[in-house]
């Protein structure tokens, strides 16, 4: 896949880079596997905004994706590579030997008729989906399990991969697109490449109106409100603001939001931004 940048016939196009998905083999959905997807503009149960900026954008349907793989030893033959307005990478529907269709992450190279199959018995290659325990060391991941039998948590946006890098025990060591590296039991399940529509990163919406499609309305900046409404308001002229800091008074910027006693930190090797990872910041 690529991206193409138009002609600045007007202000919209001028920075307007878009995907061309070119991999995308059908614009209709599987029919069985749509379900529809109510917008709520931000608001609860009770009609109160609990989230503010959003509404408005286009009607989406959601598809059903499979992130268990929970059909051992049962071959499934790829018959499209489809858009997902809900996601950012592309969706593949298969059909399975038994009849039963399913949706699941497209990784990149993925093609129209291949084969793809799950459980331990799988052959590591593209779009099977296996064990930790059974991938080799150095293979790059995506679609990866936290619990066995949970369904894929982690590794699912466009161009996003992680690379199995060693055993210890029990578990298996895995270093994530943020930089952190941790440790996760070798019965979890894991999809093998990296995820689909990696040029996604390079598009520019080119146009405002552009997020309105997207159900994002106009943000305004907490320095250009009043005292009352937000604590960086207020002041003679074109005030700072003081410390970046959130409606609520928390500061946005430096103050760690982690709990310091989470059950889950002892799998965490390595922080996503420590000072001695590359890939993270300081």
């Amino acid at each position: 896949m690529g991206v193409r940048k138009l002609k600045p016939t007007t202000p919209g196009q001028r920075k307007k880079i878009i995907g061309t998905h070119e991999d995308v083999t059908t614009n209709v959905p599987e029919k069985s596997l749509v379900v529809g997807k109510r917008s709520t503009g931000g608001r609860n149960n009770t009609g109160k905004m609990t989230v503010r900026y959003r509404g408005g954008g286009h009607k989406r349907k959601l598809r059903l994706i499979d992130f268990k793989r929970r059909r051992d030893d049962i071959p499934a033959t790829v018959k499209s590579i489809e858009y997902d307005p809900n996601r950012s990478a592309h969706i593949a529907l298969i059909y399975y030997a038994d009849g039963v269709k399913s949706y699941i992450i497209a990784p990149t190279g993925l093609k129209v008729g291949q084969t793809v199959m799950s459980g331990e018995n799988a052959v590591p290659e593209v779009g099977n989906s296996l064990p930790l325990g059974k991938i080799p060391v150095g293979t790059v991941i995506h679609n990866i399990e936290l619990r066995p039998g949970q369904g894929a948590k982690m590794v699912r946006s466009a161009g996003n991969f992680a690379q199995l890098t060693s055993r210890e025990g029990t578990y298996v060591v895995i270093s994530l697109p943020s930089g952190e590296t941790r440790r996760i039991l070798s019965a979890c399940r894991a999809t093998i490449g990296s995820v689909s529509n990696g040029e996604h990163s390079l598009e520019e919406s080119g146009k405002a109106g552009r997020s309105r499609w997207l159900g994002r309305r106009p943000h305004n900046r907490g320095v250009v409100m009043n005292p009352v409404d937000h604590p960086m308001g207020g002041g003679e002229g074109r005030a700072s603001g003081g410390h970046p800091r959130s409606r609520k008074g928390l500061y946005s910027k430096g103050l760690k939001t982690r709990r310091p006693k989470k059950q889950s930190s002892k799998y965490i090797i390595e922080r996503r931004h420590s000072k001695r990872n590359s890939k993270g910041t300081k």
